[in-house]
Formats: structure tokens, C-alpha cells, sequence
């Protein structure tokens, strides 16, 4: 993942650009071993780096009941390709890999969960559709065009950490790569990730 930093209206935009459709395909190559998240916990500690919550931490949970198919990401590649955010969001809004909480509260679904294999550990990245709060719904505010949240787990040797959008924009750039762009703070950081439960496939 590669990330820079841009000021644009007066917002410190931080963008995570992310290859899609190729690694996340060769990741499936080899299900059976990337198969053995399905069925697991992940929790941990998310602490908040900028905006209102700067400063504050809350326990991070991610259930994962099944990982995101190759068709359904050449259908979340197709969207953006189509419409854009809005067609992204109503794709998204139909597939369910698991729940993600963000404190002790009920959640929300996980929409899409996909993992990749980095050398000696696996990156789980999740996208899932946010709940709007009622005062971007009434006054418009430049929040409500942010629709998704964003995370990247990084899980093995030399893992077990990485980082949370909470309100994300994602574009698609140069046909095969995702483009994630947060709402004017930096990225949430995720820490002391750890797998629990049985998966359906290999041990970790």
C-alpha cells in the first residue's frame, strides 16, 4: 500500500491507494489456505489518531463469516468502472462477509472482507457501508458524501496491527486500483490484533 498526504480545502486529505483486482485474484488462487479466516474473531484496540475522537480508544471486533469471492470483486471493480461511488455503494450494500464493531455497540455488517498474502503474513482488507448520523442527513453536511468505512488488518509475523477509515471515499485510478480517501483526519490506528475461534480451512 502506498500513501500520500494532500491538502485540499483546507482538510489534510491522507489517501491510501490500494491494488485491487489483480492481488486480491491471486490471493484466491490459494482459497484453502486464505479460507481459513472464515469463521474467525479478530479483536483488538482502535485508537483514533484526528478528528472529534482524537485521542480516545475503543475495543475493535471484526467477525468474519465468510471471505469476498473473485466474482464479487470483479463486481465491485465493474461499479466503480460504471458509476462510481454511488453504483459502488449499491453493490456494497448487498454482499455481507461478517460484522464489525467499533466499541461495545451491536455494529455493522461487514460488506466485503478480502485477504491477501504479504510475505510472511496476511493483509484483510474490509469495506463496509457507514451509518450516516442524522445531522448529515439534515444539513448536507461534506461528511455524507464519505459512505464507506475502510480498514486494513495486517496479521502474522510482523503484524497484528493496522488501520481504520472511518469515513471513506473510494474512487477507482488507472482501471485496476482503489483509491481510498478519508475525511480530513489520518487513519485510525488498529493495535494488538488477535485471531480467536476455529476457521474452516487451514490453522493459522
Amino acid at each position: 500500500m502506498t500513501r500520500t498526504m494532500r491538502m485540499r480545502n483546507g482538510f489534510l486529505t491522507a489517501l491510501a491507494c490500494v491494488v485491487a483486482l489483480m492481488s486480491f485474484q491471486r490471493a484466491w488462487e490459494a482459497h484453502g489456505q486464505a479460507d481459513r479466516f472464515s469463521g474467525r474473531t479478530i479483536s483488538g484496540t482502535v485508537y483514533f489518531v484526528g478528528g472529534r475522537a482524537a485521542g480516545r480508544s475503543l475495543p475493535f471486533t471484526l467477525m468474519i463469516n465468510r471471505l469476498t469471492t473473485p466474482e464479487e470483486i470483479n463486481q465491485l471493480n465493474s461499479a466503480l468502472q460504471s458509476g462510481g461511488q454511488d453504483e459502488l455503494l449499491r453493490v456494497v450494500s448487498r454482499m455481507n462477509a461478517g460484522r464489525i464493531q467499533l466499541g461495545t455497540g451491536v455494529g455493522v455488517p461487514a460488506n466485503v472482507i478480502i485477504a491477501t498474502p504479504e510475505g510472511d503474513r496476511t493483509k484483510l482488507t474490509v469495506v463496509y457501508e457507514r451509518t450516516l448520523r442524522f445531522a448529515e442527513l439534515r444539513y448536507g453536511t461534506r461528511s455524507e458524501d464519505y459512505r464507506f468505512g475502510y480498514a486494513e488488518l495486517y496479521l502474522g509475523r510482523g503484524g497484528d496491527q493496522g488501520m481504520l477509515i472511518p469515513a471513506a471515499k473510494i474512487r477507482l485510478k488507472d482501471g485496476n486500483t482503489w483509491e481510498v480517501e478519508d475525511f480530513g483526519t489520518f487513519p485510525a490506528r488498529l493495535m494488538g490484533l488477535r485471531v480467536q475461534g476455529r476457521g474452516r480451512g487451514n490453522a493459522r
